[in-house]
């Protein structure tokens, strides 16, 4: 990259942009909000930068790496630490099956929506391409055979599953090596307490660094972003036809994001759909932005515990799980609809035999796809070879697909939630109270620093408002109000004492406010009159005015001396 005046122009106005996200972390404001408003600003510096975003492409690819190597560690302690916890095998079957079988039906809806949405809009009707025009030699050397993928779930060097975070792989380490605790623990408890203390303790220090890097993820979208946008304005040729595809991509993922998820939350969740989507929002705008469900995994997890109330065995488990089994957006809906897109637009037959056969290879190809950047690429080429269909349907679509697997991800991260909320429902592990708000989690500590108001404990930069300051109004668990105790001086002391701390700014401030309520104060009632004296005011205190009113309230038939009446 070589230094040019546009790109440094360009990086300037990302630190610009930083300066102001930092002050809106100073202020407190909420995350998703200051997440929002980075996506906002980045979207005009990739518009007018252009081919000059190369200039802080680094800044994001820094940022996925970093979040890339947290979590291998993170998927294993968190696994280890939760299966741990469980205490017996029955448990841990239960949620495995569960979580697995979730996945899978969330894909294949996700296959037969795009199904459904392909053949009613045809994309790429009227193209009429000729194959051999583009050049597919690369998309070859992606496919994968399926005895390829078979072989790949298990694991050969834990070391090199580790820096190549191949998820499968590591989930069969931390299972085998949490099975093995657990019958340990069967007989004697004693003997592997200490690696379930040990695991319980590393992974609250690998929880805090995360949490350390996701408070970072408001600088990295502005970079994301813009580079997102600057990179994909070239389409080729086939610009609307693509353009349509592009569109119906996006629609059948947030479709499916937010209509069917939806469906399913409310049928085997039993949970409130819009604030469900609410919670998990700071995941899926990270999902958007870094283009990675891998990545993605310390806030998918992080929400789904602090503010789902999802368990924590089945949130390390089942969200993990779900960055390599599923995966409808580029696993089903990418695949099939570049297949029709592709169909129609080189004028190749197909059969009701044929888009049968598709759906199933769309669902079971998901099973081991990456969820990083570019696996959608992977993903399609492997379904469209085994389909026997060309792989230069990937290839033309090459320049959507950056702009696509923003919204792929982030149906993606959306599913795993899903399944991982409705899995503890299912297993009564799903914590109501901590959903509504009303409870702390156990864990609210783990994300440390600041940066928003009234939020989950756990999401990064947040702090339990009991830690900050007293609510006013609330009462402390021993009934007693948690306001400080009052002075017992009197209203003026008070008044004054108060206006002293707040200096002569305050005390000016307060005779103002203060001025129109002594003037009332002087000013006799009219409507209150003595007895015998109909004519004349009664300019008594109002304090004794009130003490008469009391007493003419509590006693109907007063002595005549002292009895008070309001004029007609």
């Amino acid at each position: 990259m070589n230094f040019t005046w546009p790109g440094a122009a360009t990086f300037a106005v990302v630190v610009v942009a930083w300066a102001g996200i930092w002050f809106l972390r100073k202020r407190e404001v909420n995350f998703s909000l200051i997440a929002l408003a980075a996506l906002a600003i980045g979207i005009p510096i990739g518009l007018v930068a252009q081919e000059h975003v190369d200039a802080i492409a680094p800044i994001g690819k820094i940022y996925i790496n970093v979040l890339l190597a947290v979590v291998a560690p993170l998927i294993f302690v968190a696994i280890v630490a939760s299966i741990t916890s469980l205490g017996t095998l029955a448990k841990l079957r239960s949620i495995g099956l569960r979580s697995i079988f979730w996945l899978l039906v969330s894909n294949a809806l996700g296959v037969l929506l795009a199904i459904g949405l392909g053949l009613t809009f045809q994309p790429g009707s009227g193209v009429h391409n000729q194959l051999g025009t583009a050049a597919s030699q690369t998309i070859e050397g992606q496919v994968q055979a399926f005895s390829q993928v078979v072989v790949g779930l298990f694991p050969t060097n834990v070391v090199e599953n580790f820096s190549s975070n191949d998820i499968i792989p590591i989930i069969l380490v931390a299972l085998t090596l949490s099975v093995a605790y657990l019958a340990i623990a069967e007989t004697g408890p004693a003997k592997a307490k200490p690696f379930a203390d040990g695991a319980e303790a590393l992974k609250l220090v690998i929880f805090k660094a995360v949490g350390y890097v996701i408070r970072l993820t408001p600088y990295a979208i502005v970079a994301l972003t813009a580079h997102i946008v600057g990179t994909s304005a070239n389409l080729g040729s086939n610009f609307w036809s693509l353009i349509g595809l592009l569109g119906l991509v996006w629609a059948a993922c947030f479709i499916h994001a937010y209509a069917i998820n939806a469906v399913i939350l409310q049928a085997f969740a039993n949970v409130p759909v819009v604030a469900f989507f609410k919670k998990i929002f700071p995941a899926q705008l990270t999902a958007f932005t870094t283009q990675s469900s891998v990545g993605t995994l310390p806030v998918t997890t992080t929400q789904l515990t602090q503010k789902v109330g999802v368990h924590s065995e089945i949130a390390h488990f089942t969200a993990p799980l779900g960055t390599t089994i599923g995966m409808p957006g580029c696993a089903g809906i990418w695949p099939v609809l570049i297949a029709i897109w592709g169909i129609n637009a080189y004028d190749i037959p197909y059969t009701v035999q044929d888009y049968a056969l598709l759906v199933l290879l769309a669902v079971f190809v998901s099973v081991g796809t990456a969820g990083v950047p570019g696996a959608a690429t992977v993903a399609a080429a492997t379904v469209l070879a085994a389909a026997g269909l060309p792989l230069e349907f990937v290839a033309v679509t090459i320049p959507i697909s950056i702009i696509a697997d923003t919204a792929r991800t982030m149906n993606n991260v959306t599913a795993a939630a899903v399944a991982a909320t409705v899995v503890a429902r299912q297993t009564g592990m799903l914590d109501d109270e901590i959903f509504a708000g009303r409870k702390t989690p156990p864990d609210s500590d783990e994300g440390g620093g600041r940066g928003t108001r009234a939020r989950a404990p756990g999401w990064p930069g947040s702090r339990a408002r009991s830690a900050r300051r007293p609510e006013r109004g609330r009462l402390a668990p021993g009934g007693a109000s948690s306001r400080p105790a009052r002075s017992c001086r009197p209203a003026a002391l008070e008044r004054r004492a108060a206006a002293a701390r707040r200096g002569p700014a305050g005390r000016r401030r307060d005779d103002r406010l203060r001025r129109p309520q002594r003037r009332a104060a002087a000013r006799p009632d009219p409507g209150i009159r003595r007895a015998g004296h109909p004519g004349r005011h009664d300019h008594r205190s109002r304090p004794a005015r009130a003490d008469a009113r009391l007493t003419t309230a509590a006693d109907p038939f007063p002595h005549p001396a002292r009895r008070e009446q309001r004029t007609p």
